[in-house]
């Protein structure tokens, strides 16, 4: 007896989903790094009741300095304000590669609290796994009274535009109460409820060693954890909805991101700034390309890359990073050229100087989007601690803002229309060739693509 196919409705589990109601004018997207970095100082300066500062880090340089001094200037004229900081801990205790390893942030932390001692902002350590390469907080969002304030950014000179250079990413601004509790709560309950979460700005930290099972107990509870709000909005209306997601089984937001790229009906637009997908999307968008979708995608130019290293410049085993990536993006674009000859599959590539680019994020159809720190590669997917809001706007409400920041986004990239428009691995430099050659005889190359 022949068993009957099934059709899988990707588009009803994304309808099914519990989402909160969202007003469009509620909701502001702004486009540059600089305009981003203002408007945070600026929201940090009127807050009432609480800020919680959620990321993978807060850098000890120029733009970290002014963004903790503007919270402990708000903490001192408002000492019932509510402030939180939470970074990576392993991140957090070393010092920046090929630089003096007691530089390192936590000191940082500890410097500033000794410098201001009748303020307390207490600044937490999360330690997603025991080990950095094994898994790192990557948890997007800071809340700011009723406003979540969503972007990839860390907090540095480079990711704030506080001098020349800047890493270009993604800035939303979405004031609602329900989410913004919602982003609250899981804090509150998955960090600062369990005992691996460990302070930073204190003058002696717990070893990984002493803390080892507390961190074994805090990833195994992160696995199952997710946002816990009443979602009463219906599919005709604006709405959003806060989603998790930590290792490759019970991955909610890994099972969204799936679910988004399935139940598009025309066109899909994806950014990632490093292009080592994971299988199931490979897979995913060959699936949309025969069934006659357009697929686009915006990755940084090798050169855009924040492990790009200049020729000039001392090299490192991480300077290779960006050509793996480039010859996986050249690969695949030869495997899939017939695509791109009809214009069904748009590649773009992102420049500008020496800038560096960090998007990432999801456009469907002008009417599903998902705002992300998910790198969309098999680290996000297995590994890291990672979160995304995911946006429906069925009558288009959001469609200016939306495009606006599309359009911004394409404005320093070039098309590619073949796959020789991506330099062969051939014609790397001499060290670098060496390096890929020797990495992928031993096939490192597919170990270190799945960690970094």
């Amino acid at each position: 007896m022949r068993i009957p196919f099934i059709r899988y409705n990707h588009k009803k589990q994304l309808e099914e989903f519990a989402k909160i109601p969202q007003q469009a004018d509620q909701y502001r997207i702004v486009y540059d790094p600089q305009t981003y970095r203002l408007a945070l100082l600026d929201a940090i300066d009127k807050a009432k009741k609480r800020i919680y500062i959620v990321a993978l880090y807060l850098e000890q340089d120029e733009a970290g300095t002014e963004i903790l001094k503007a919270l402990y200037d708000a903490k001192q004229q408002r000492p019932n304000l509510d402030i939180k900081i939470f970074v990576d801990w392993h991140r957090a205790q070393r010092g920046r590669i090929g630089e003096d390893k007691s530089k390192t942030n936590a000191r940082f932390y500890y410097q500033f609290k000794q410098e201001n001692p009748h303020i307390d902002i207490p600044i937490y350590g999360v330690p997603v796994n025991h080990r950095e390469v094994l898994g790192v907080l990557h948890l997007k969002g800071f809340i700011i009274d009723d406003t979540v304030i969503y972007s990839g950014a860390s907090i540095n000179n480079v990711y704030l535009h506080k001098f020349d250079k800047y890493r270009y990413d993604r800035y939303h601004f979405i004031t609602n109460k329900l989410l913004a509790d919602s982003m609250v709560d899981y804090i509150d309950t998955y960090f600062l409820a369990k005992n691996g979460l460990q302070r930073l700005d204190g003058q002696t930290h717990k070893t990984r060693k002493q803390i080892k099972p507390e961190i074994k107990s805090l990833r195994q509870q992160l696995m199952n954890a997710n946002y816990q709000y009443t979602g009463d909005a219906d599919n005709q209306s604006l709405s959003v909805a806060p989603i998790s997601g930590l290792g490759r089984n019970n991955n909610l937001l890994n099972k969204t991101i799936h679910h988004l790229i399935n139940a598009t009906q025309q066109k899909i637009v994806f950014c990632t700034p490093y292009f080592n997908l994971p299988n199931i999307l490979v897979r995913d968008i060959i699936r949309l390309l025969r069934k006659g979708r357009q697929v686009e995608i915006i990755i940084g130019d090798k050169t855009a890359n924040d492990f790009y290293i200049p020729e000039d410049k001392p090299f490192n085993i991480s300077g290779g990073l960006p050509y793996l990536y480039e010859i996986n993006l050249r690969n695949f674009i030869e495997r899939l050229q017939s695509f791109i000859d009809k214009e069904q599959l748009i590649i773009r590539l992102w420049k500008d100087g020496e800038q560096t680019y960090h998007l990432k994020g999801i456009w469907v159809d002008e009417e599903w989007y998902i705002i992300t720190g998910n790198n969309l590669n098999p680290r996000a997917w297995r590994l890291d601690l990672e979160n995304g809001i995911l946006i429906h706007d069925p009558n288009q409400e959001l469609k200016d803002q939306f495009n606006k920041e599309l359009e911004t986004i394409r404005e320093k990239t070039t098309l590619v229309t073949h796959f020789q428009q991506i330099q062969a691995s051939q014609f790397y430099p001499n060290h670098v060739h060496k390096l890929i050659k020797r990495l992928t005889r031993i096939r490192v190359d597919r170990i270190i693509k799945r960690l970094l």
